[in-house]
């Protein structure tokens, strides 16, 4: 018996060990994404401009997937449509018609947090548009971006990219419907055969297949309740398909919504009550005139673009992408990406480290 007490002492002191190891190992800190990305220079890309002062590049041009971040070009074709009087903001939209679109077990939560956080902007199970805009950024919302995306026009929306003169930027497409292409295109195979299939897709057949399927989505309410083969080898193919661009282009898109010369005053009126939901936060409010951001990710993806003007006048715009992570390299930078982000718009050491840490090499 006093053995069994012993060794059971042992466990547990054991589990407290490694408990506090893996506390530790999480534990936010800046500096595990600046040392991720210096350490990983082919699975990162970074662009950092301050006061219109390059401090950091690395792989500016290095094609990656975007995930959520692309819900910015969207964002902006809805704010320039607004401004242009070509959509009404108030309009009040059946959450029956987002509903169409929203796949469980396949955002985070976020559908299921935002109708949390509007429910009292809700009436008569109908929202106003300008709400759905605002979850898809702040809540990140893939049916309401899906919804937005037939709602604003596909081609309107890229067409965007060339009015934003992007050069370096794959089309925007249904990103919701590409979940369903493995039980839309190959219904027969599964396991190896389905993913060798669908790597064997070109992306153009790959497009084309996520337009029926919308369509089927929007029409077929019982269409989504089976969503074919998962796991991760699949979702691996979903995400590397992802519409992909460049920190370059990013930042160059932060820099002229921050400029506040690059659109109209009408589209900012609509732009800013969607981008800059960080200011909702009062603390953010004390340090910033104008805070914007928006993120992505997959379990392999990172991303992130943001802008600030803060109350000293300092403007800061910021792209990071980071690709092809593990679990754990994910979870763990994850959990920095705030300290890492609030450094460089606060700290004048840290983004001096970044500089002498992340040469302006290529």
């Amino acid at each position: 018996m006093k053995k069994t007490f012993i060794m059971i002492g042992i466990i547990v002191l054991i589990l407290i060990i490694l408990g506090g190891i893996g506390t530790s190992y999480f534990k936010p800190d800046k500096n595990i994404v600046l040392n991720f990305i210096k350490e990983n220079p082919e699975k990162a890309s970074i662009k950092l401009i301050r006061n219109d002062s390059l401090i950091v590049e690395k792989n500016p041009d290095k094609m990656m997937p975007l995930a959520s971040t692309l819900k910015i070009i969207i964002a902006i074709e809805y704010a320039e449509q607004a401004a242009k009087g070509l959509i009404d903001p108030n309009e009040p939209i059946p959450l029956s018609e987002l509903d169409n679109y929203y796949v469980p077990n396949t955002d985070g939560g976020a559908q299921q947090n935002w109708l949390i956080k509007v429910k009292d902007k809700i009436d008569a199970k109908k929202i106003a548009l300008r709400e759905i805009v605002k979850g898809m950024i702040a809540f990140s919302s893939n049916a309401n971006t899906e919804w937005l995306c037939k709602k604003l026009g596909l081609q309107n929306i890229n067409h965007q990219l060339a009015s934003l003169e992007i050069q370096n930027h794959s089309e925007i497409y249904y990103i919701v419907s590409a979940l369903f292409i493995g039980k839309e295109v190959f219904p027969q195979l599964k396991d190896e055969e389905l993913e060798v299939a669908l790597r064997n897709l070109t992306i153009a057949e790959y497009r084309k297949a996520t337009l029926d399927i919308h369509d089927k989505l929007e029409q077929d309410s019982t269409y989504k309740k089976e969503i074919g083969e998962r796991g991760l080898n699949l979702e691996k193919i979903w995400s590397d398909n992802l519409p992909s661009s460049t920190v370059k282009e990013y930042v160059e898109i932060m820099h002229k919504i921050n400029s506040r010369t690059y659109f109209s005053k009408e589209t900012h009126s609509y732009l800013d009550e969607v981008m800059e939901f960080p200011l909702d936060d009062p603390t953010n409010g004390q340090w910033f005139h104008h805070l914007g951001m928006k993120g992505g990710s997959t379990a392999f993806v990172l991303t992130k673009a943001l802008y600030a003007t803060d109350k000293e006048e300092n403007t800061t715009e910021l792209s990071y992408f980071i690709n092809d992570l593990n679990f754990i390299e994910n979870r763990r930078l994850q959990m920095s990406m705030n300290e890492f982000e609030s450094g460089i718009l606060t700290n004048e050491e840290f983004r001096e480290q970044l500089k002498n840490e992340l040469s302006l090499q290529r």
